[in-house]
C-alpha cells in the first residue's frame, strides 16, 4: 500500500476547546499515525497512511471541527515517510512566531450538568465542574499558549484522578485547563456583611506575581505544594463541598438580601426579583436611577414564563455564549423596579455551575425563581473582580458574599444582545464573544484603535483580522481608564500585536484619543471622524472591498463633526479613505452639554425654538420647564451663549419623547427613546390606520441636504395638545422617520444602491425593522449590525479600517 506523511498547521481557535483529542480520534477513526501538539502558532499535526485517508482527514480538520474551536487555516505540505503505526498527543512547544487564538468564556455544556445533578458522580454539586467544551477561557488567562502552568488555575494542583483525566485522550477532560473537582479545585465560601473584613483563610493564598511577560509565577515549589489532594479549605461559614455557603446564600436571598456573587468575568449583585424592597433597595444602594437590571433564571422554561421567547432567541439564550438578551416583558409578578416603564427584560440563563446550584438542585430549600443579577459595581464604575477589592468597594452595596478562591486575571462584564426580526443585533459584546477575532476585508498593519469614551471598547489588528476587547465602560474616572490599561495590555499579550499605529476618535476631548497621543511615543496616530467609523465598521463587519462606496446613514446622539457642531443624524457617502455628508438633521441648539441630555425637556424646547413654534404652557415639555429655567433658556437660543449647534437624531427622539409627554428628565442614556419606543411597539403591533401622518421637510436645494423637522414637530405638538394618546405619537414619528431614511436613500440612490445603517438610535429595534423593510421592499441592500454594536461599542473596529485603507 502507498503511504505518504503530510504536515498540518492548524491555526485559529483551537487550544483549549478540544482539538487534539478531535484529532486525536479522528486519527484514530481513519487508521493513520503521527502526532499532535500545540504551538505557539496554532496546533501542529503529523499525520501518516494512505493518500485517500489523508485527505479524508485534512477535510474534517477544516470542515468539522470541534463545536468551540474557529479554524482561520490550515497550511499543509508533504515531508518524508517514517513509519509507526501509533497515534499520540505531544506537548506544548514555544517556537515563537505564528499566533494562536484565545477562547472566550464557554457556558456549562449539558454533559457536565448532568454530572452537577448526578449523585452517583464525583463531581455532584461541584460548583466549577468544567470539561474541554464549557468553562472559563479568556478570564484565567494570562498569555498563550493556553496552557494551565499560563492560567490562574496554576494554583491548584490537580489530584491523581483529575490528572489521569486529564492525560487521557479519550476523556472529555483530556488537556481542559480549569478541571479539578472537591478534592483539589477552588474552595466556595461565604462571608456575611458583619463579618471581620479581614477573613482568615486555613490555606495560605499568595497570588503569585507575574513575570515580565505577563505569565503567572505559581509553577514554583512553594505554589504547586498547595492543594495535594483533599485538605481542609473551609473558611468561616464555608464547607469543603460549598453547600453550607450556598445554603447561607440562598437563605439571605429568600429573606430579602443583596448578595454579592463572584461568576467567571467579575462580581454579580444579585437579589429575589420579585421581591420589591430588595430591589428598590439594590437601586439604592447602586444609584442606579431608573436603568433596568438584568435577570437571571435556572432554565429556559423560566425564561419563557417571564418574557416572550421565540425559537431564535431559545437558542440564543441556551447557546454557548449566554448573553443577556433583550425580549418583551410577559410576567408582572416581577418586581416594578426591575425595569421601570421599560417594556423589555434582560434575561439571561444560569451560565456557571455556581449560578446553577444558587437556585438550588433537588431536595435544596430552594433560591427565588429569578434573581436580579446586575455588575458588581456603582454605576459608571467597572465591574469588581479582584477579592479583596470587592470587600472594599461593595461593603455598602452587599449584605453579603459568596466567593471563591480562583482568581479572575481579566474581568468580563456580560454580553447584551436583542433579537430583530429573529436577528441578532448585539448591544454589548463582552463574554461569550471577547476575543473572538473578526475578519477584516482587507489587511491592515499592526493597529491599535482606542474606540470612544462612551461603552469603550479597544480593538487590535493585525493582517486580515481584528480583535475587540470585553466591555470597558464610559471613560469618565480613574478607574475605567486604570481599566482600559489592563484590557489594552492583555489584548496585545493574547493576540502577539505589536502595534505600530494607533487610531483614535476625532474629538479634540476625549480621553480615550488623550490616552492613544500619550502612549504613542514614535508611532502615528490617526484620527478618525466619529460617523465615519460608525459606517466603517458596518461595512467591514459585511467584508465589503476596499474601494467599495455606501450611503450611510449614522444617528446617534453625539459625535464630533469637522465643523465643530455636534452630528448625529448624518447621511454620508462613506468609503474606507473617507466620507462625504449627503444630508444631515438640521441644527438647533443644544444649551449646557449633558444637561440637556438629562433633561429631554430642554431639547423639546431647543427644537420648538428652532422650528419657530411657541412655548405654549399645555405643551408638556413646556410645562416640565421651571419658568425661571424657561427665562434662561429662551436668552440662551437668541444669543448663543453656552449653546454649541447639533444634528442628533438621538437628541430629537428625546425631544418627541418629552413633546409627548413621555419622559422629561432621563435618569439614564436614552431613557427618553427607549420608553417612547416601547409605547410605540404596542400601537405598531396592533396595525393601527392612523399610524402614517407625519413627515420631515427635505431641502434639496441646500448642500449637504437639509432635513427639517418642524413639520413633524408641529404635528407631535398638535397631537399631545389634542391629548392624543402617547403611543400613537410615538409610532407616528418611528414611522415618520423610517419613511426619512427611504426618501433620502431614493434621493441619494445615484451614489449606491447599498445603505448602511449605524449608530445607537439603530439598537431601537422598531425603527431598525421599519427602515430595513422599507429599503429592502425597495430594492436597495441594507447593511446593518449582526456581530458588533451599532453603538460606541463597535467604533474601535471601524476606526482600524478607516486608518488603514490607503
Amino acid at each position: 500500500m502507498t503511504r505518504a506523511r503530510r504536515r498540518l498547521l492548524v491555526a485559529g481557535v483551537v487550544q483549549g476547546v478540544g482539538f487534539r483529542p478531535f484529532v486525536y480520534t479522528t486519527a484514530a477513526e481513519l487508521a493513520l499515525s503521527g502526532s499532535v501538539s500545540n504551538d505557539s502558532a496554532g496546533v501542529i499535526i503529523e499525520v501518516e497512511g494512505a493518500p485517500a485517508d489523508l485527505d479524508e482527514f485534512a477535510r474534517r480538520v477544516r470542515e468539522q471541527p470541534p463545536p468551540l474551536a474557529v479554524v482561520e487555516s490550515v497550511r499543509e505540505n508533504d515531508i518524508a515517510v517514517r513509519g509507526g503505526t501509533g497515534f499520540h498527543i505531544g506537548d506544548t512547544s514555544r517556537t515563537g512566531g505564528g499566533r494562536t487564538l484565545a477562547s472566550p468564556d464557554v457556558a456549562m455544556c449539558a454533559d457536565c450538568a448532568r454530572e452537577l445533578q448526578d449523585p452517583g458522580n464525583r463531581r455532584y454539586r461541584h460548583p466549577f465542574i468544567n470539561c474541554t467544551n464549557c468553562g472559563p477561557r479568556f478570564t484565567i488567562i494570562a498569555s498563550l499558549p493556553y496552557d494551565r502552568d499560563r492560567t490562574s488555575m496554576a494554583d491548584f494542583v490537580m489530584c491523581e484522578r483529575c490528572a489521569a483525566e486529564y492525560a487521557d485522550p479519550t476523556d472529555r477532560r483530556f488537556h481542559a485547563q480549569p478541571i479539578a473537582c472537591p478534592d483539589c479545585g477552588p474552595t466556595l465560601m461565604f462571608v456575611a456583611r458583619s463579618s471581620s473584613a479581614a477573613v482568615p483563610e486555613t490555606v495560605s493564598r499568595t497570588v503569585p506575581a507575574p513575570d515580565p511577560g505577563g505569565v503567572p509565577a505559581p509553577g514554583s515549589g512553594a505554589a504547586r505544594a498547595r492543594h495535594r489532594g483533599p485538605v481542609d479549605h473551609t473558611l468561616p461559614g464555608s464547607s469543603p463541598s460549598g453547600a453550607a455557603a450556598l445554603r447561607q446564600a440562598r437563605e439571605l436571598l429568600r429573606a430579602g438580601g443583596i448578595l454579592a456573587v463572584k461568576g467567571i468575568g467579575g462580581y454579580h449583585l444579585a437579589c429575589d426579583a420579585a421581591d420589591e424592597t430588595a430591589v428598590a433597595e439594590l437601586r439604592r444602594r447602586k444609584r442606579r436611577g431608573d436603568k433596568p437590571f438584568a435577570v437571571m433564571v435556572p432554565d429556559l422554561a423560566t425564561a419563557r414564563s417571564i418574557v416572550e421567547v421565540d425559537d431564535s432567541s431559545a437558542a440564543l439564550l441556551s447557546g454557548p455564549q449566554r448573553p443577556i438578551v433583550l425580549l418583551a416583558r410577559k410576567d408582572r409578578a416581577l418586581a416594578a423596579s426591575v425595569a421601570p416603564r421599560n417594556p423589555d427584560l434582560g434575561v439571561m440563563i444560569a451560565y456557571t455551575p455556581l449560578h446553577v446550584l444558587l437556585f438550588g438542585c433537588a431536595g435544596d430549600d430552594p433560591g427565588p425563581r429569578v434573581l436580579v443579577m446586575t455588575s458588581g459595581n456603582l454605576g459608571g464604575e467597572p465591574i469588581c473582580y479582584d477579592d479583596a477589592d470587592a470587600r472594599t468597594r461593595l461593603a455598602e452595596l452587599a449584605d453579603g458574599w459568596l466567593s471563591h478562591d480562583r482568581r479572575i486575571l481579566v474581568p468580563c462584564d456580560d454580553s447584551v444582545v436583542r433579537m430583530v426580526d429573529g436577528t441578532e443585533l448585539p448591544i454589548r459584546r463582552s463574554r461569550g464573544y471577547a476575543p473572538l477575532p473578526v475578519a477584516l476585508p482587507f489587511a491592515v498593519p499592526p493597529t491599535l484603535a482606542v474606540g470612544g469614551d462612551l461603552k469603550n471598547t479597544c480593538a487590535v489588528a493585525d493582517g486580515r483580522y481584528a480583535w475587540l476587547s470585553q466591555h470597558i465602560g464610559d471613560m469618565d474616572d480613574l478607574d475605567t481608564l486604570r481599566a482600559f490599561d489592563d484590557a489594552e495590555r492583555h489584548l496585545e499579550e493574547l493576540t502577539g500585536v505589536r502595534p505600530e499605529h494607533l487610531a483614535a476618535d476625532a474629538h479634540p476631548l476625549y480621553r480615550s484619543t488623550a490616552w492613544a497621543r500619550q502612549r504613542a511615543g514614535n508611532r502615528p496616530v490617526r484620527t478618525v471622524q466619529h460617523h465615519h467609523a460608525h459606517i466603517a465598521a458596518v461595512m467591514g463587519e459585511h467584508g465589503l472591498g476596499e474601494s467599495a462606496t455606501v450611503v450611510g446613514f449614522a444617528f446617534d446622539g453625539t459625535g464630533f463633526g469637522p465643523d465643530g457642531a455636534v452630528w448625529g443624524g448624518e447621511v454620508l457617502l462613506t468609503g474606507y479613505k473617507g466620507f462625504r455628508r449627503l444630508a444631515h438633521l438640521a441644527y438647533v441648539p443644544l444649551a449646557g452639554g449633558d444637561v440637556s441630555v438629562q433633561r429631554p425637556y430642554r431639547m423639546a424646547l431647543a427644537h420648538l425654538w428652532a422650528a419657530g413654534i411657541e412655548w405654549s404652557a399645555d405643551i408638556p415639555a413646556v410645562a416640565a420647564c421651571p419658568p425661571r429655567e424657561r427665562r434662561v433658556l429662551a436668552h440662551q437660543f437668541a444669543t448663543g451663549l453656552g449653546c454649541v449647534p447639533t444634528s442628533s437624531m438621538g437628541r430629537l427622539f428625546d425631544a418627541v419623547s418629552a413633546l409627548a409627554g413621555v419622559r422629561h428628565i432621563a435618569d439614564y442614556e436614552a431613557q427618553a427613546a427607549i420608553e417612547l419606543e416601547g409605547l410605540a411597539r404596542v400601537v405598531d403591533s396592533a396595525v393601527s390606520p392612523d399610524i402614517s401622518g407625519y413627515r420631515f421637510g427635505i431641502d434639496r436645494a441646500a448642500d449637504p441636504i437639509a432635513i427639517d423637522p418642524a413639520p413633524v414637530l408641529a404635528a407631535v405638538v398638535a397631537d399631545a395638545v389634542a391629548s392624543v394618546d402617547p403611543g400613537l405619537i410615538g409610532a407616528r414619528f418611528h414611522r415618520a422617520v423610517a419613511h426619512l431614511v427611504l426618501e433620502l436613500a431614493i434621493i441619494c440612490a445615484g451614489e449606491s444602491r447599498t445603505v448602511a445603517l449605524s449608530g445607537g438610535v439603530f439598537q431601537n429595534a422598531l425603527l431598525l425593522s421599519q427602515s430595513r423593510a422599507l429599503l429592502e421592499e425597495n430594492g436597495f441592500h441594507v447593511l446593518s449590525h449582526r456581530r458588533l454594536p451599532p453603538n460606541d461599542g463597535g467604533l474601535a473596529f471601524g476606526q482600524i479600517l478607516a486608518a488603514s485603507a490607503g
